[in-house]
């Protein structure tokens, strides 16, 4: 444990953080995690995961699972699809805290982001990832874990380097797209993945259980299409000049 008086002085330790990491992707789940201290605890390094370099939150993500209570939870592109990134961003919080609850009384819950809806009491802190200490320890734990899954990801799929992007919709991965077409493991409904997909692809994936039923129909809704690839007519109502 590393302990500076000090800056140990403004952290209240009766704070559970909890942040989320790769809701902008293209590729992959969202992770969140949520991160309890006990009182006295003080590391150094802890800020805003995402102005720190890899180096420093590699560093500062050991030291977290040295000194803190802490879960980790994830929702998958699948869970993504079918509930939106907004709600999969909940299920996956939701999910790092029912691990933490193994550990610690979960009250005083308090989450980077706004209008998330926990099934835990919590309070909403927007850029809470540079305001609170459990927060920015959260942010570091979740960006690092998902960092890792990319990285796993990348020797399974090679050609889209996934390692560098992270997902992330750069030139680079949207080029590898263009090339290489989506996998299943892209977010579907997400644009510009949503566009490059077709029936006959979505069929393959789903006789070879790929993707479930439900994502199956979520899609296919999404591309205004029906369980027999007709292309769904649009009533629009007429507009009064």
């Amino acid at each position: 444990m590393e302990n500076i008086s000090e800056d140990r002085k403004s952290i209240d330790y009766s704070i559970i953080g909890v942040d989320e990491a790769g809701r902008g992707p293209l590729f992959g789940p969202v992770v969140a995690a949520a991160v309890y201290l006990d009182e006295g605890t003080y590391m150094e390094g802890i800020a805003d995961s995402k102005i720190l370099s890899a180096k420093k939150r590699e560093e500062a993500y050991n030291r977290i699972v040295v000194n803190a209570k802490y879960g980790i939870g994830l929702a998958t592109p699948e869970e993504i699809d079918l509930y939106n990134i907004f709600h999969a961003t909940e299920l996956a919080m939701n999910r790092a805290l029912k691990i933490l609850a193994q550990y610690v009384e979960i009250r005083n819950v308090q989450v980077d982001g706004k209008s998330l809806k926990l099934s835990y009491p919590s309070k909403c802190i927007v850029k809470g990832d540079s305001k609170v200490y459990q927060i920015s320890a959260a942010s570091i734990l979740a960006k690092v874990t998902r960092d890792r899954i990319m990285r796993k990801f990348d020797s399974q799929f090679p050609q889209y380097k996934l390692a560098k992007h992270k997902g992330y919709p750069t030139m680079e991965h949207l080029e590898a797209l263009q090339m290489y077409g989506p996998t299943y493991f892209h977010r579907l409904t997400f644009e510009p993945i949503r566009k490059m997909l077709n029936t006959q692809l979505l069929e393959e994936w789903y006789r070879d259980g790929k993707i479930s039923v439900e994502r199956y129909r979520v899609i296919l809704d999404s591309m205004e299409v029906d369980i027999f690839g007709k292309i769904r007519s649009r009533r629009r109502k007429s507009r009064k000049n």
